[in-house]
């Protein structure tokens, strides 16, 4: 029986694509750095193997699973390329993958991890479905009929992809060291659009998904006259949101999800649309959409003395907007502060103004320094250039994150993609220190 082995097991979609073969009855195991990473916890718990990177993992028998980020030349990949061990890049083994469902795909700049998230829970709920969700979760039904995954647009790597059906979330110009502009992100998205088999379910609210064009039928949503699907009268209430949706000017049905902000909104919404175009139930999609409580790293709470302390992946103006928006109207009484770390210094030199545009939206702003890789030509960008952009924010450094302790009964929103979540274990060991006193 062929044994899996996954270069770089860690990976959010690597560490989901692992759990999902092993709850399918698949030999798994994998390799990664020694570094503890979130998505490593899942697969302690269904006991699949995790090996330090060696040349010596690769030995007959294996198929190999490689992440995207690893080259040819990483050692175990050269290692199996040389012994003639098959070698099969993460995309494009999924892409086979998905072939043997009804796949539906979830796909955008912005809210796709969340979109997925809550697809997954309500289809899984409803008929035997498996998925791969952005944060590191996976889980494999045998017998499944559906398959909810995420598909990223990076690099062009959802190319590989040919699902039945495709949920467009928006079109957004990210991956500054990638995409050129805006038109480069959306030839990406148009191409994969002439992959979908069945039909794409897309924001009608947005201009650059208003252009695509496909061979099957597109189905938009979002707030504005004229989508095939549109939310109507939102009220925010202490536990969540509640709205009506209307079909075609037909009303539908009034739905609640237990999240706050526009942007949650139209992801349920998005689901809706899918899951009505299915043929699903209406009745358990409102009953499914009810207990949904987020993905890892969207919005997540804890709470010490005083504190709501969020954790949350934003890390491109937009979604930062979006965090202080879902944090306005669940708090609508509290001080918001932010703490901000860039991920790359592309992204932070793209979005400089827009970055410090979003952030003023708080109430305080505390900035960390940019998470950028090795791989990058920075120049002379440093934290200073956004900080001069932002009247009086400041920079904190991890190993003093004192200045948040003179704050009380406020959200603190740790935001980022890098390794902001140092910061924030920093900040809550002397919170609970300075509580306990």
């Amino acid at each position: 029986m062929t044994v899996y082995h996954f270069v770089g097991i860690k990976g959010s979609g690597m560490s989901g694509l692992a759990q999902i073969l092993h709850d399918i009855g698949y030999q798994v195991q994998g390799s990664d750095v020694e570094k503890y990473f979130f998505t490593q916890k899942p697969l302690e718990e269904a006991g699949i193997k995790i090996m330090p990177f060696n040349r010596e993992n690769i030995q007959p028998g294996l198929t190999v699973i490689a992440g995207n980020a690893f080259p040819d030349t990483h050692e175990e990949i050269d290692e199996a390329l040389k012994r003639g061990i098959p070698v099969i890049r993460y995309h494009k083994f999924l892409g086979d993958f998905i072939s043997k469902f009804t796949s539906i795909a979830v796909t955008g700049a912005h809210g796709k991890t969340s979109t997925t998230g809550l697809l997954a829970h309500i289809m899984h709920a409803i008929k035997p479905t498996s998925y791969l969700i952005g944060d590191g979760t996976g889980k494999g039904v045998k017998n499944a009929e559906y398959f909810v995954f995420e598909a990223c647009e990076y690099r062009r790597h959802f190319l590989s992809y040919y699902p039945d059906y495709a949920i467009m979330t928006n079109i957004d110009f990210d991956h500054p060291d990638y995409y050129a502009n805006i038109d480069d992100v959306f030839s990406a998205f148009q191409e994969i659009a002439l992959q979908v088999k069945k039909g794409i379910i897309a924001y009608g609210d947005d201009e650059q998904l208003q252009k695509i064009q496909a061979k099957v039928p597109v189905l938009f949503y979002g707030f504005e006259e004229g989508n095939d699907f549109q939310a109507r009268n939102l009220v925010t209430e202490p536990t969540g949101t509640k709205f009506d949706v209307v079909v075609r000017n037909n009303f539908y049905g009034t739905f609640e999800i237990p999240s706050f902000g526009d942007h949650n909104v139209l992801n349920a919404l998005g689901v809706i649309a899918l899951c009505q175009y299915e043929g699903i139930e209406k009745e358990a999609v409102q009953e499914h959409l009810k207990t949904f409580h987020g993905v890892k790293r969207r919005f997540t709470e804890e709470e010490i003395g005083t504190q709501i302390i969020v954790d949350d992946y934003a890390h491109h103006p937009t979604e930062i907007k979006a965090t202080i928006d879902t944090a306005r109207k669940k708090y609508p009484e509290r001080e918001l502060v932010a703490v901000f770390q860039p991920h790359t210094f592309s992204r932070t030199q793209a979005f400089l103004n827009e970055f410090a545009d979003s952030l003023s939206l708080a109430d305080r702003v505390f900035l960390c320094n940019i998470f950028g890789s090795a791989r990058e030509n920075h120049g002379k960008l440093s934290i200073e250039d956004l900080q001069a952009k932002i009247e009086g924010s400041h920079i904190i450094k991890e190993n003093d994150m004192s200045p948040l302790l003179a704050i009380d009964n406020s959200v603190i929103l740790f935001m980022g993609a890098g390794d902001i979540q140092k910061y924030q274990k920093a900040y809550e060991e002397l919170l609970m220190n300075h509580v306990n006193q």
